[in-house]
């Protein structure tokens, strides 16, 4: 655990970011008060996908999605 002053941290803020990667980080104010930096690796999106090659073209998709909407009753397409 590396700990740093107020003034160390704001001095050095590149290296208190590099040590958080693999240490706990601490900084202390002069009041007493102490915070902890820490690393954190924020997981993908969701909608982060890779591509997919395809010899389907624009109006072969179209087509698909027209021909899957005719198959769904009416009832269904109003909701």
């Amino acid at each position: 655990m590396k700990i740093y002053t107020y003034s160390e941290a704001r001095q050095k803020l590149s290296e208190v970011l590099d040590t958080a990667r693999t240490e706990e980080v601490l900084i202390k104010r002069r009041g007493g008060e102490t915070f902890a930096v820490m690393y954190k690796k924020l997981p993908k999106s969701p909608f982060d996908v890779p591509g997919v090659n395809t010899s389907a073209t624009t109006q072969d998709i179209l087509d698909a999605i027209r021909e899957s909407r005719s198959s769904i009753p009416e009832k269904e397409q109003d909701r």
